[in-house]
This record gives structure tokens, C-alpha cells and sequence, in this order.
């Protein structure tokens, strides 16, 4: 009797040791689930987040080609992930700021889709201004460098869209010399190319700062 006794009480430590490691195997199991639950969540409010930011991009890049059919159809104009594209040439001899007649026919048409495009989505038009990478030339006085010529373009076409019609509050200019060319600078036709006016809508700073969480 004293044998049995003895060997129950010398098995009754192994079942306890055994349960307190079942119990954390078990505990551990469900911290790892928790935290594979809790990725898988972030992961999926993530991916939601990125559609619905793309459907968005996707509904305002039609709303703006909707708006701009006429000139994009004619071929005027190029629309680049929501860039509005306009050749200098259209718009200036080379080297000059000063625009032809196409091009204020060209602007003039811009204004009243740009206007109801803004006004509806409660944002600012950027007009940029861009060079080749070719100096400016030696007979050439008015303009310091690529950088003033730029300038200068994307104000006369700034005031040109004022004058036709927009209001100042709604566009604003900026230049970019011979910066972020569309295309390496390799000859006269990709130099031409980047000899360009660039229009994009863009948001107001205070809806900048209403949409940071």
C-alpha cells in the first residue's frame, strides 16, 4: 500500500507540470492568433483605404477628361495623370513669353470647363512653366536664364486665363526651368517636347489641412 501511494504522489507533480505547459502553449496560441487577426485587419483597412483613394482618382480623371473633350479631342491638349499638357509652340515662340493668337483661342476655350471643374471640387489651378535644357540665347536680353523664361510663360499664361474669364483666386503659377523634362533632352523633337505649359488642378491648402486625421 505504501509502494501505490508513493508512486501516485510521484506521478501527481509530472500532470501538473504538463497542465502548466499545456496552459501556455495555449496562452501563446492565442497571443499569435490575436496578432495575426490584428495584421490581417490593418492589412485589410489598408487595402480599403487604397481603393477607395483609386476609385477617387479614377472619378476625378474622368471628370476632368469630361470636362476638357472639345480640346482633347482636337488633339490641343494632352491629359496626364490630371496634368494638362499644352506644347510651347502653340503658345510661344521660342524664347519668348509673349503669346500667339492660338494660344489665347486655346486658353480662352480652357476657362469655362476649368472654372465649373474647380469651383465643384473646391480646388486651385497650378500653371507651370517648363524649358528644354538648351541656355538661353546670347541675343536674347530679356531673360536671365531657362528658369526666368519659365516664369514668365506660366505668368502670361496665368494673366491670359484671368483675363479670359477665371478668377485670380483660383489659379496661381509656377516655374520649373529646365527641370522634370518629359523626356530625355537627346534632340530638337524631345527639346521640343519639353518646351511645354502645364495646368493641374490642385487642393487648397485648407482641405490639406482638414483631410490630415
Amino acid at each position: 500500500m505504501m509502494d501505490e501511494r508513493d508512486g501516485i504522489e510521484q506521478t501527481a507533480p509530472v500532470w501538473a507540470v504538463f497542465g502548466d505547459l499545456m496552459s501556455g502553449l495555449l496562452g501563446a496560441f492565442v497571443l499569435i492568433l490575436v496578432g495575426v487577426l490584428g495584421v490581417q485587419l490593418e492589412l485589410a483597412t489598408h487595402l480599403e483605404a487604397e481603393i477607395q483613394k483609386r476609385q477617387l482618382e479614377e472619378q476625378r480623371r474622368m471628370t476632368l477628361e469630361k470636362a476638357l473633350a472639345i480640346p482633347l479631342a482636337t488633339g490641343r491638349i494632352t491629359l496626364n495623370n490630371g496634368r494638362i499638357g499644352i506644347s510651347g509652340r502653340v503658345l510661344f515662340s521660342l524664347n519668348s513669353d509673349q503669346l500667339q493668337p492660338e494660344g489665347r483661342e486655346l486658353l480662352n476655350s480652357l476657362v469655362t470647363p476649368l472654372r465649373a471643374y474647380l469651383a465643384s471640387r473646391d480646388e486651385l489651378l497650378m500653371v507651370s512653366g517648363f524649358t528644354d535644357d538648351r541656355s538661353i540665347r546670347d541675343g536674347n536680353a530679356r531673360f536671365v536664364d531657362n528658369w526666368e523664361l519659365s516664369a514668365q510663360r506660366a505668368l502670361t499664361v496665368t494673366r491670359t486665363l484671368i483675363d479670359e474669364g477665371m478668377p485670380s483666386s483660383m489659379v496661381f503659377a509656377a516655374a520649373f526651368g529646365a527641370e522634370q523634362p518629359v523626356t530625355p533632352n537627346s534632340n530638337d523633337a524631345a527639346r521640343a517636347q519639353n518646351r511645354r505649359v502645364e495646368m493641374a488642378p490642385v487642393p487648397k491648402a485648407a482641405n490639406l489641412k482638414n483631410a490630415v486625421p
